[in-house]
């Protein structure tokens, strides 16, 4: 497996390019300066063959539309989160006093964990609640790998003060999907740096004594 983490944006937001031996890749959260990410997708060669979201606030998405129209690939999301991409208030840009972001609706909507091929790359899907009501963390087994959007962090979790945001159901989403992988899992997080399900649940304050 060959990943590269690229923070872009005012929040630092982590978009992440996976990519394989024909030098195809998955694109997850491409959330700002488009026009830098496509000059390094370019200068690697890259052909991508999907966007992939763990959710649709406005530092994730940023970026969304100037990839699908320069490469024309689909944008997958989850169903919860279906009309956050054209509504501001939705996405949170409206609040954050960034300027609005908004992009078209996604072109694959995702409404069950379950297993999805693209190319030769194979992602296992968990709903993983609790930050957002669509974040989804998608699975690479061939990769030991799981990217986790704002869920977990090294050391932290997601922040739950946003709309439909819930702790609990933070928590859980966490112990049920994530911290139930192979130890040896590699954690790509939203921001921040990569991080390990051993990792966390040795020393992570937010998940100890759960």
């Amino acid at each position: 497996m060959n990943w590269s983490q690229l923070p872009l944006g005012t929040l630092q937001t982590n978009c992440y390019v996976l990519s394989n031996s024909e030098k195809e890749c998955i694109i997850f959260d491409p959330g700002a300066e488009g026009d830098r990410l496509m000059e390094w997708l370019h200068a690697n060669e890259l052909s991508p063959l999907a966007v992939l979201l763990t959710h649709a606030h406005f530092d994730h998405i940023g970026a969304v539309e100037d990839v699908r129209n320069a490469f024309h690939i689909p944008v997958y999301l989850h169903v919860e989160e279906k009309d956050w991409l054209m509504n501001p208030s939705l996405n949170g840009s409206e609040f954050f006093h960034m300027g609005r972001v908004s992009a078209a609706p996604a072109d694959r909507i995702l409404t069950n964990e379950e297993e999805i091929q693209i190319g030769n790359f194979q992602f296992k899907l968990f709903h993983t609640p609790g930050h957002s009501p669509g974040s989804i963390s998608y699975y690479y087994e061939r990769g030991q790998a799981v990217f986790s959007g704002d869920v977990l962090f090294r050391g932290s979790i997601g922040r739950t003060d946003l709309p439909r945001g819930s702790r609990d159901q933070l928590i859980e989403s966490i112990h049920r999907h994530l911290l139930s992988l192979p130890e040896e899992t590699i954690v790509l997080p939203g921001h921040g740096p990569a991080t390990s399900i051993i990792e966390e649940m040795e020393s992570n304050p937010f998940l100890n004594g759960f």
